[in-house]
């Protein structure tokens, strides 16, 4: 393939502006709701509801993700890329008309299960699509569509908040997936083995049931109730005990729905160990760099706002040269950088208490983000490559839920290490303080365990950066 067939005007170049729509749908919809929730409040009620539309948004993606990436394996990638638009614009539809908070939490879990299908299926897509070498500028152009949902979807939920109404974050998206949709049936056609098809019911049901458990115990534990409690022991145990029968089935059954020997491979396990990492640190910066802007440091929320872009801002402007260094020094060495540079951002961020500023607080997250950029990427890159078309879709869905589980560890951990100082009463800048510094700490840990990983990645994982095609790619509709 020439420099010139990569890119939004060679040949796959529909195919490819029609992932990076489909991902503008998730990217946005992470960041868009957020700017919404007092004027959803303000007409819905439903204050103490209202975590809720995160969590089981969070919840309904994450469960559902192992289950699309054996589906695309199964099927191919198309009927369920399809598949995920038709329910992320139901669940929108739905939500833009609920009519009280409970039916639009319901509505959510809607809209999660369509992304759950979307993220993984469309970074699948690629690795077919495109080869090793490809990807090292494809990612660029899929690194910029986070940069710009960074900006456009906190943007557009502040206009339509503000001057419109609310529902319009969800029913912009109704032309957004019926264009994705459209361009996906026109030029994007897939060669599939055809085969016996045996889909695992069984484990599908005990995966999805134990993950649901997990975590919803992990996500509401010192929220809803505490983590001591009865309803908390038996809502995770019952999860755990799911989990460890859906592992027992797996063992004999014909087509299982995620195969143990994602869990046996160094390079998936380390990967997906360094994925967990990833979510539990952006889990953590993202909801308490904000609170220590505000409260400690006193800036608006605006101001507060765009000192943590500037981690989704540099995690995209490494991620799109990712690329060129991975191909140059390979995959570990890559992984090694970037965690090393993350490393040295939340080093950095120990050093904030009371009298830091918030361009000092911007500066910090944009080198954890810088750090974040040469690790996510390649990461999983190295992973996919490492299988063929067959068995892509379940280690890319994999490594996507390990990072939604990191988040919900981390929103655990973090939340426990800050309750631990701030206690009941009234929130302190000094105890603030504390208890950020308490989860820098958390994550610094995290992060040096994630170095750890990067040099445990196999050499044998930079051998694919010397391919030329990708392997079994889709074929452009005529």
């Amino acid at each position: 393939m020439t420099e010139k067939s990569v890119g939004l005007r060679s040949e796959r170049g529909p195919v490819l502006a029609a992932v990076m729509l489909s991902t503008g749908l998730v990217a946005i919809d992470s960041t868009i709701i957020a700017t919404a929730v007092p004027s959803i409040v303000k007409d819905l009620g439903g204050f103490t509801e209202f975590p809720w539309l995160f969590s089981v948004y969070l919840l309904a993606q994450a469960v559902s993700v192992p289950l699309y990436g054996k589906l695309n394996d199964l099927f191919g990638r198309k009927p369920v890329i399809l598949w995920g638009i038709g329910l992320f614009l139901l669940g929108s539809i739905l939500c833009g008309v609920a009519w009280s908070m409970w039916p639009l939490i319901i509505f959510r879990v809607v809209q999660g299960l369509g992304a759950g299908a979307i993220m993984p299926t469309t970074i699948t897509i690629v690795g077919d699509l495109y080869s090793v070498r490809e990807r090292a500028k494809v990612q660029g152009y899929v690194a910029s569509v986070w940069a710009v949902a960074s900006v456009v979807g906190p943007t557009l939920g502040g206009i339509f908040s503000e001057w419109i109404s609310w529902r319009w974050i969800f029913f912009v998206n109704i032309p957004l997936c019926l264009l994705a949709a459209t361009m996906f049936v026109r030029g994007f056609n897939e060669r599939v083995e055809r085969r016996r098809t045996v889909v695992d019911y069984r484990g599908a049901v005990l995966l999805s049931a134990g993950l649901i458990l997990v975590m919803m115990g992990v996500l509401e534990g010192g929220q809803a109730w505490a983590w001591n409690s009865p309803i908390s022991v038996a809502v995770l145990g019952a999860g755990l005990v799911l989990l460890i029968a859906f592992g027992l089935a797996e063992r004999t059954a014909a087509s299982p729905v995620l195969p143990l020997w994602v869990f046996r491979r160094r390079l998936l396990v380390t990967s997906g160990q360094i994925s967990i990492g990833v979510g539990a640190i952006l889990l953590g910066l993202s909801s308490y760099v904000p609170t220590f802007a505000q409260d400690v440091l006193g800036s608006g929320p605006l101001v507060a706002g765009l000192a943590l872009g500037a981690l989704t801002i540099g995690w995209p402007i490494t991620a799109s040269q990712a690329g060129r260094v991975y191909l140059r020094v390979g995959f570990r060495a890559c992984a090694l950088i970037g965690t090393s540079v993350a490393t040295l951002g939340i080093v950095l961020l120990l050093l904030l208490d009371e009298h830091s500023s918030v361009l000092e607080v911007a500066a910090f997250c944009l080198v954890v983000g810088l750090g974040m950029g040469l690790t996510a990427a390649p990461t999983l890159i190295a992973a996919q490559s490492s299988v063929g078309w067959a068995d892509r879709g379940v280690v890319t869905a994999n490594n996507i839920f390990l990072r939604s589980l990191g988040s919900a560890l981390g929103a655990a951990v973090f939340g426990a290490l800050a309750n631990a100082v701030i206690g009941s009463g009234a929130v302190d800048p000094s105890r603030l303080t504390g208890a950020v510094h308490r989860i820098f700490i958390g994550m610094l840990i995290v992060a040096a365990a994630m170095v750890v990983l990067a040099a445990l990645i196999p050499r044998s994982a930079d051998s694919v950066t010397t391919d030329q095609p990708a392997a079994a790619p889709p074929v452009p509709a005529e």
